[in-house]
């Protein structure tokens, strides 16, 4: 009710984005959101719980470290712990894997600190995009993308160093109207995990396409179709370029937001606000 108290609680999600639509909250549709605050809403008894990420997922994209926040009656989180023992918190995470689907889990639940955000406090997101250039695990297909031709690392690391740093990545970007692709990529490599070329993409944040555009250019390369400097050439046009591939979602996974400390988090997410077109919200690509 407006005008009670209210309390900003963190949320730490996982999910297998196999059977989504995505994140945002759909008519009709299975999303993420729609999933999460469906349960928020039947376990604190309230008609609605509205929730905030730190970056959308595509459909088919997977999460292990998503966060959101969700701001509620402090009064519904103590009522929701019913005659439980544990204390309203702990009891709220454990409810809340009782009633989420098995594709989704909460792995933390706590109260914010001051000035907390999940989209704006959040100076990072990290993701991995994993892919198969030999025989693919049936097991874990629809984690990893089978690639029919051997990978030349090298090459892709020749490559992705030139495109970290701040830059505009309106090659690699879907272009929204109004809407900045200018971005500072943090870090950008690839490396082997056993059968897997697993590559690490870390930015401030992503605009739409973008980590999959940057997948798509480097497998080119690592194929050997298109020399290493072909994404420093790609990058500098500052075009959509139709020849780098979108590649598919399902070898992408978001693995890690990154908060400053708790006495940063409000000037960290006024300066965002003020740098980000409102309305636009970081995702992953």
């Amino acid at each position: 009710m407006a005008g009670w108290p209210t309390v900003r609680i963190r949320i730490d999600l996982a999910y297998d984005g196999t059977d989504f639509k995505g994140w945002a909250r759909q008519p009709a549709l299975r999303t993420v959101q729609g999933e999460v605050e469906a349960a928020l809403a039947t376990v604190l008894r309230v008609p609605e719980a509205a929730v905030t990420c730190a970056g959308r997922t595509d459909t088919g994209v997977h999460a292990r470290g998503q966060v959101v926040h969700v701001d509620v009656a402090d009064d519904a989180v103590t009522a929701s712990a019913g005659r439980s023992e544990d204390p309203p918190l702990a009891a709220l995470h454990r409810r809340l894997n009782g009633v989420l689907p098995p594709d989704i889990r909460v792995r933390r639940v706590a109260e914010a600190p001051a000035g907390f955000d999940a989209r704006f406090s959040a100076t990072w997101r990290r993701y991995a995009y994993r892919v198969a250039d030999g025989v693919v695990d049936p097991l874990v297909r629809n984690h990893v993308l089978a690639w029919p031709r051997p990978l030349d690392l090298d090459a892709m690391n020749a490559g992705a160093a030139s495109l970290v740093g701040e830059h505009d990545f309106a090659s690699f970007c879907k272009k929204r109207e109004g809407a900045t692709t200018v971005r500072a990529l943090l870090d950008l490599h690839w490396e082997r995990e056993g059968d897997l070329a697993v590559a690490t993409v870390r930015a401030d944040a992503f605009c739409h396409n973008m980590v999959r555009s940057l997948m798509g250019c480097l497998l080119t390369i690592g194929e050997g179709r298109r020399p290493p400097t072909w994404a420093a050439e790609v990058l500098a046009a500052a075009v959509r370029d139709p020849s780098v591939t979108v590649v598919p979602p399902h070898g992408l996974t978001l693995e890690e937001v990154g908060y400053p400390a708790d006495a940063e988090l409000a000037a960290r997410a006024d300066a965002t606000r003020r740098l980000r077109v409102p309305g636009e919200e970081p995702a992953d690509g």
